[in-house]
């Protein structure tokens, strides 16, 4: 029997590249998802490139006796991966409560499900907001945490500390994945990101406005203290993330883990500018980007960049894709929406 792995938000973003990894290598996947910001036809998408459909159940977080309710019907779920939370920097500043509600009430109660349902095994799906603006870069895990620059930064570093202290309190066994920035999409162009409404995340929107689907992309910014006044992030292939979720549980489910709750850094290594990613984004496709600048946005850091040495040395882990890759699989998943 393949061992069961719960994914919650696995019709999102990287929780369905996640899915489909795991379904790759041999899991059976568990989806809850409550759609907010996803679409039920992701599952069949799944279905497509691995050939098996996942197990799929509309289901807030928030609502612990449907929650309870799904772990009696499964009760021999082996791991969960926990992606399932509202995830705007930028709006979290405008909506704060919205956010502390959903991402601590949805993680406390998905705690308070696996302890009941005797499931010891989870991986969290942290973020490099956790450190806020390092005085050091690159930023590695023993860097302190400091004053998160949003609510959605917080209630990562809160998520983190309660899952922390129940592992210290309990059999739970955990990693937290404090990821810099997923972009790009799968080979096929199957999945993607493709966010409901208007894009928060930079690559989104400069693909939808490549595409004409935008007037213009917004640059947040361009006085901060880097080499060209935009802002400078780590981006990662969402696939190659998907890849370290996967070796994460397999870490759990084979009690190698050092540590019940463990952290690790996933990112490149290298920082690149909103231009740099502008620039790099019309090198790889041939299409120019109308962009305008704009204010600094609320939240938002200067620059931030991942040192990976643990995760590459630990988790037996790396990056294989750049740049170029990144955007150029994009690009090809924004051009796959209009067929």
């Amino acid at each position: 029997m393949a061992e069961k792995i719960l994914v919650t938000g696995g019709a999102g973003y990287i929780g369905s590249h996640t899915s489909v990894v795991l379904q790759e290598a041999g899991y059976e996947v568990l989806i809850i998802d409550n759609l907010s910001n996803a679409r039920a036809e992701v599952i069949d998408r799944i279905a497509e490139i691995t050939g098996k459909k996942p197990d799929f159940t509309q289901l807030d977080l928030c609502n612990s006796e449907d929650l309870h309710a799904f772990f009696d019907r499964h009760p021999d779920i082996a791991g969960a991966i926990h992606f399932a939370a509202h995830k705007s920097v930028n709006e979290s500043s405008r909506f704060p409560l919205k956010y502390y509600h959903n991402n601590l009430a949805g993680t406390i109660n998905l705690l308070q499900a696996m302890e009941r349902a005797n499931c010891h095994n989870l991986v969290f799906s942290s973020s490099c907001t956790v450190y806020g603006q390092p005085d050091q870069l690159p930023v590695s895990e023993e860097a302190p945490l400091k004053k998160a620059f949003s609510p959605y930064g917080n209630t990562k570093r809160m998520c983190e500390e309660i899952i922390r202290d129940q592992a210290e309190a309990n059999s739970l066994q955990a990693i937290a994945l404090r990821y810099f920035n997923p972009i790009g999409a799968h080979e096929s162009a199957r999945i993607g990101e493709l966010p409901l409404g208007v894009p928060n995340n930079l690559v989104p929107y400069l693909t939808q406005t490549a595409a004409g689907k935008r007037e213009s992309l917004k640059v947040f910014g361009q006085d901060y203290s880097t080499h060209d006044g935009t802002g400078i992030r780590d981006y990662i292939h969402v696939t190659d993330l998907a890849e370290a979720h996967l070796k994460a549980i397999k870490r759990l489910l084979k009690k190698e883990n050092k540590a019940s709750a463990e952290v690790f850094n996933l990112g490149t290594g290298t920082g690149y500018s909103v231009m740099d990613i502008i620039r790099t984004f019309e090198k790889v496709t041939g299409v120019r980007v109308k962009h305008e600048i704009t204010d600094r946005r609320a939240g938002d850091i200067e620059k931030v960049w991942a040192d990976p040495g643990k995760a590459n040395q630990e988790l037996g882990w790396k990056a294989r894709f750049g740049l170029d890759d990144m955007l150029r699989s994009a690009w090809k998943w924004e051009q796959s929406l209009k067929e």
